[in-house]
């Protein structure tokens, strides 16, 4: 997975290129971030994803999810559509639900450096079993309010 923290919206080059093609993998994917204008104070950026889909890796069926990320930005602010490029580029993969939501987490992390983070993934049922999966970062030090962790 690529990295691209831009220091000015304009360089946003998923964003302003009108790019539309899903990546095939999360290794050739990018996320994108841009500077945080209110480094001042604490607040969450929740990215709700309905929609997101993957393979199982042992019989290649799709695998159907929601996946929710929830962070407060630090310096950094992800870039949506880069998420979402990102989020398609796993329908083709096939890996377990655990190791995509922390996949998921890592990339993210990487990407913004945000002060905490959390991401769920609420897998839909096969064979009669949902999967729910949360994975969270902190930043060391930092104490995130109670309510962001709702």
């Amino acid at each position: 997975m690529d990295v691209r923290m831009s220091t000015k919206t304009e360089e946003l080059t998923i964003l302003s290129a009108g790019e539309r093609r899903y990546p095939l993998s999360p290794e050739e994917a990018t996320l994108e971030s841009f500077p945080n204008r209110f480094e001042n104070r604490d607040y969450t950026v929740k990215f709700d994803c309905p929609e997101f889909t993957s393979l199982c890796p042992i019989t290649g069926q799709p695998d159907f999810a929601k996946i929710v990320i929830t962070y407060v930005p630090k310096h950094r602010c992800l870039e949506s559509k880069s998420l979402k490029l990102y989020l398609g580029s796993f329908r083709s993969v096939g890996m377990f639900h655990e190791e995509i939501t922390n996949r998921i987490l890592d990339d993210a992390v990487a990407a913004c450096e945000p002060k905490w983070m959390r991401v769920v993934g609420s897998m839909n049922p096969r064979g009669g079993i949902s999967i729910q999966v949360t994975a969270e970062y902190c930043m060391p030090g930092y104490d995130p309010p109670e309510n962001f962790r709702d």
